[in-house]
């Protein structure tokens, strides 16, 4: 899944692909996930229940536009981590995207505060959060669910906040 700084920014994109238009840049074939950095997050819920998580970062604007694109199957304990910090309201959509998806929007104190939860995929709409987030977290479609994670849960991690 990709990621735009702004919702403009995704709307032109989403004309230019819509109509055709083309830059003339030629498409390049998609890096390996394990090429990402990796690193462990855990999900701590209001219930007191700790899940964690492999993840990948999408550290680098070619990393942020292939996130999970061309993936066709993944672990419900793995996941790829999108960091915002220019941008509090980031816009997501499902371009190449082959299973659906959750995405949790993240503050910067590392909560939960919005899910959108079993994305579809191949979709170009744009999904974001209607509260300011400093992350994006991807999940395998309807793993919130299934391991109980909510709105208002802590997300233990480097990139935010809340690690000591």
């Amino acid at each position: 899944m990709r990621k735009s700084s702004s919702i403009v920014a995704a709307l032109l994109w989403a004309c230019t692909v819509l109509t055709g238009s083309s830059s003339g840049a030629q498409e390049t074939a998609p890096e390996a996930l394990s090429a990402f950095p990796q690193s462990l997050l855990a999900i701590r819920t209001t219930a007191g229940k700790v899940v964690n998580f492999k993840i990948w970062t999408a550290d680098n604007p070619r990393r942020e536009e292939q996130g999970l694109m061309f993936v066709r199957d993944m672990d419900e304990h793995a996941g790829m981590l999108f960091l915002f910090p220019g941008n509090p309201q980031p816009v997501m959509w499902m371009k190449n995207t082959y299973l659906s998806l959750d995405l949790l929007f993240i503050s910067a104190q590392g909560r939960i505060e919005y899910i959108a939860a079993q994305a579809t995929p191949l979709s170009l709409s744009m999904i974001h959060s209607p509260k300011p987030s400093l992350a994006v977290l991807e999940l395998k479609g309807g793993a919130s669910e299934r391991l109980g994670l909510k709105v208002g849960d802590s997300v233990v991690h480097v990139s935010f906040h809340n690690v000591h």
